[in-house]
């Protein structure tokens, strides 16, 4: 599977929100592309510990077989829930929340997962740095895909 914390996978997901404009239109969901690249640097942000979140407590989502199953196997829905903590009300500058979000994608190379402090995810509790590269990937490719790109 995909990781931000592989070279290229990474250069692929940074070349894909370079394409974003601010004409493009969500296939589903309410976010315009700004508001998406900062909800998505937001949630990047959570994964390094920058922005901290509660964590709810979901039993059944904290096992590793379910971690498995919704990062490794499932496509992510769309409509899914969020945080809250997670959504702006107000849209940025799009130039600005681009610029963000791709110097937040080179913090999850490989060579520095170990330095990072991994924060607890919302949902699911505890993650690896490796369990926390795909799941963001992931993220990202979903919302990528929402705007076509």
């Amino acid at each position: 599977m995909p990781t931000l914390q592989a070279l290229a996978d990474r250069t692929r997901i940074a070349e894909r929100i370079r394409a974003l404009t601010p004409a493009h239109t969500p296939r589903w969901g309410r976010m315009d592309v700004a508001r998406m690249l900062a909800h998505c640097a937001d949630g990047l942000r959570n994964a390094t510990g920058e922005l901290p979140i509660p964590v709810h407590r979901v039993p059944f989502v904290r096992t590793r077989f379910a971690k498995w199953l919704i990062i490794d196997v499932l496509p992510m829905p769309k409509g899914a829930p969020t945080a809250p903590e997670l959504l702006r009300s107000t849209a940025p500058a799009i130039d600005i929340e681009r610029e963000t979000l791709l110097n937040l994608l080179e913090r999850f190379d490989a060579s520095q997962a170990a330095e990072i402090p991994w924060a607890p995810h919302p949902l699911f509790g505890e993650l690896t740095p490796a369990q926390w590269g795909r799941l963001a990937w992931k993220h990202l490719d979903h919302h990528l895909r929402q705007f076509g790109v």
